[in-house]
Protein backbone atom coordinates (compact mmCIF):
# COMPACT_ATOMS: atom_id res chain seq x y z
CA UNK A 1 0.00 0.00 0.00
CA UNK A 2 1.64 3.49 -0.98
CA UNK A 3 1.29 6.05 1.40
CA UNK A 4 0.09 9.42 -0.88
CA UNK A 5 1.67 13.17 -0.21
CA UNK A 6 -0.48 15.43 2.42
CA UNK A 7 0.09 18.40 -0.30
CA UNK A 8 -1.30 16.39 -3.44
CA UNK A 9 -4.96 16.11 -0.58
CA UNK A 10 -4.76 20.02 -0.07
CA UNK A 11 -4.51 20.39 -3.82
CA UNK A 12 -7.18 18.26 -4.43
CA UNK A 13 -9.46 20.10 -1.91
CA UNK A 14 -8.30 23.00 -3.34
CA UNK A 15 -8.98 22.20 -6.89
CA UNK A 16 -12.20 20.39 -6.07
CA UNK A 17 -13.42 23.99 -4.31
CA UNK A 18 -12.10 26.02 -7.65
CA UNK A 19 -13.82 23.30 -9.94
CA UNK A 20 -16.92 23.84 -7.66
CA UNK A 21 -17.15 27.18 -6.53
CA UNK A 22 -19.67 28.92 -4.24
CA UNK A 23 -22.56 30.43 -6.40
CA UNK A 24 -22.09 34.17 -5.33
CA UNK A 25 -24.64 35.73 -2.72
CA UNK A 26 -27.45 38.07 -4.12
CA UNK A 27 -26.94 41.36 -2.16
CA UNK A 28 -28.86 44.11 -1.46
CA UNK A 29 -26.19 46.39 -1.35
CA UNK A 30 -24.77 44.85 -4.79
CA UNK A 31 -24.61 47.87 -7.38
CA UNK A 32 -22.56 47.18 -10.53
CA UNK A 33 -24.03 45.57 -13.61
CA UNK A 34 -23.20 42.02 -15.37
CA UNK A 35 -23.05 44.50 -18.65
CA UNK A 36 -21.30 47.61 -18.06
CA UNK A 37 -21.95 50.55 -19.42
CA UNK A 38 -19.67 52.58 -21.67
CA UNK A 39 -17.51 54.69 -19.05
CA UNK A 40 -19.30 58.21 -19.91
CA UNK A 41 -22.68 56.40 -18.97
CA UNK A 42 -21.64 55.53 -15.67
CA UNK A 43 -22.57 56.34 -12.60
CA UNK A 44 -19.20 56.64 -10.46
CA UNK A 45 -20.96 57.31 -7.44
CA UNK A 46 -21.38 53.75 -5.81
CA UNK A 47 -19.74 51.88 -9.03
CA UNK A 48 -18.60 48.46 -7.42
CA UNK A 49 -17.36 45.36 -8.78
CA UNK A 50 -16.14 42.02 -6.90
CA UNK A 51 -13.34 39.66 -7.94
CA UNK A 52 -13.03 35.92 -8.52
CA UNK A 53 -12.86 33.15 -5.79
CA UNK A 54 -14.57 30.40 -4.39
CA UNK A 55 -15.74 31.83 -1.43
CA UNK A 56 -16.85 34.95 -0.69
CA UNK A 57 -15.30 35.60 2.86
CA UNK A 58 -12.00 35.64 0.28
CA UNK A 59 -13.23 37.84 -2.39
CA UNK A 60 -12.11 41.29 -2.65
CA UNK A 61 -14.74 44.21 -3.75
CA UNK A 62 -13.85 47.69 -5.09
CA UNK A 63 -16.40 50.38 -4.56
CA UNK A 64 -16.04 54.12 -6.08
CA UNK A 65 -17.50 56.61 -3.49
CA UNK A 66 -18.25 60.57 -3.99
CA UNK A 67 -16.40 62.70 -0.96
CA UNK A 68 -18.83 66.13 -0.27
CA UNK A 69 -15.87 67.92 -1.78
CA UNK A 70 -16.76 66.15 -5.15
CA UNK A 71 -13.83 64.36 -5.15
CA UNK A 72 -14.03 60.06 -5.78
CA UNK A 73 -11.85 57.51 -3.66
CA UNK A 74 -12.34 54.15 -4.45
CA UNK A 75 -12.19 51.72 -1.47
CA UNK A 76 -11.18 47.82 -1.33
CA UNK A 77 -12.64 45.19 1.15
CA UNK A 78 -11.95 41.93 1.31
CA UNK A 79 -14.71 39.40 2.59
CA UNK A 80 -17.55 40.92 4.64
CA UNK A 81 -16.84 42.52 7.35
CA UNK A 82 -13.19 43.68 6.41
CA UNK A 83 -11.24 47.04 7.28
CA UNK A 84 -11.36 48.96 3.63
CA UNK A 85 -8.34 50.15 1.83
CA UNK A 86 -9.09 54.10 0.42
CA UNK A 87 -7.45 55.28 -2.58
CA UNK A 88 -7.70 58.45 -3.38
CA UNK A 89 -8.45 61.21 -3.89
CA UNK A 90 -9.41 61.11 -7.49
CA UNK A 91 -10.87 62.64 -10.73
CA UNK A 92 -14.53 60.37 -11.70
CA UNK A 93 -12.63 58.56 -14.60
CA UNK A 94 -9.47 57.54 -12.40
CA UNK A 95 -11.91 55.98 -9.74
CA UNK A 96 -14.05 54.04 -12.68
CA UNK A 97 -10.77 52.70 -14.52
CA UNK A 98 -9.17 51.97 -10.76
CA UNK A 99 -12.29 49.68 -10.13
CA UNK A 100 -11.80 47.95 -13.53
CA UNK A 101 -8.20 47.61 -13.11
CA UNK A 102 -8.10 46.07 -9.93
CA UNK A 103 -10.55 43.47 -11.12
CA UNK A 104 -9.55 42.92 -14.33
CA UNK A 105 -5.80 42.22 -12.13
CA UNK A 106 -7.66 39.97 -9.86
CA UNK A 107 -9.60 37.64 -12.58
CA UNK A 108 -6.19 37.30 -14.38
CA UNK A 109 -4.24 36.59 -11.15
CA UNK A 110 -7.09 33.91 -10.14
CA UNK A 111 -7.38 32.35 -13.64
CA UNK A 112 -3.53 31.71 -13.44
CA UNK A 113 -3.46 30.53 -10.16
CA UNK A 114 -6.29 28.20 -11.40
CA UNK A 115 -4.41 27.03 -14.24
CA UNK A 116 -1.49 26.67 -11.80
CA UNK A 117 -3.34 24.39 -9.67
CA UNK A 118 -5.04 21.87 -11.92
CA UNK A 119 -1.69 21.36 -13.39
CA UNK A 120 -0.43 20.61 -10.43
CA UNK A 121 -3.32 18.06 -9.57
CA UNK A 122 -2.47 16.69 -13.30
CA UNK A 123 1.21 15.81 -12.48
CA UNK A 124 -0.06 14.21 -8.97
CA UNK A 125 -2.44 12.25 -10.55
CA UNK A 126 -0.27 10.76 -13.06
CA UNK A 127 2.59 10.34 -10.19
CA UNK A 128 0.15 8.33 -8.18
CA UNK A 129 -0.35 6.35 -11.25
CA UNK A 130 2.77 5.60 -12.13
CA UNK A 131 3.55 4.59 -8.32
CA UNK A 132 0.17 2.33 -7.96
CA UNK A 133 1.66 0.25 -11.08
CA UNK A 134 4.74 -0.31 -9.49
Amino acid sequence: MSQSDPTDNALAAIASILDNPEPPRESASRTFEEHPLAPEQLEADGYCKVGPGPMASIRFRWTARRAEDGEFYVDETVGESSVRVTSGPMSRDAAIKLVDDRESEARQRFENLRNEMAGRGAVAGLARKDSDGM
